[in-house]
């Protein structure tokens, strides 16, 4: 499994910089961007494929992959949003997170 989340933390560090890495530089054409963005995702993709795949065989089903890879894509975006994006963090987005760890509580319930 750890695996399986090493992955996981690598490819939502490239979707990260995919998707939202453009927001600095605004004065980029946008289709350029998409191209730029996808050219990024697909690396994205080639972890995030062994990454499910690994996780599926060491015995987590579909919906705790799911859950476990939102958890992870809500820290590598909270690392960046503050030193990439230079935005600040409000208490009202710890409790939003607080409320996604309960749903990572309930789906590896038995």
């Amino acid at each position: 499994m750890i695996r399986a989340i090493s992955l996981l933390l690598l490819s939502n560090i490239f979707m990260t910089f995919a998707w939202y890495g453009n927001l600095k530089n605004t004065g980029m054409p946008l289709w350029k961007a998409i191209i730029v963005s996808w050219g990024i995702a697909f690396f994205e993709y080639c972890l995030m494929v062994p990454a499910n795949r690994t996780g599926y065989a060491d015995g987590l089903n579909g919906f705790q992959l799911k859950i476990t890879q939102e958890v992870i894509t809500l820290i590598v975006f909270t690392v960046f949003a503050i030193f990439y994006l230079k935005e600040p963090f409000r208490y009202n987005y710890l409790i939003s997170f607080l409320l996604v760890l309960g749903a990572v509580y309930f789906a590896f319930k038995k």
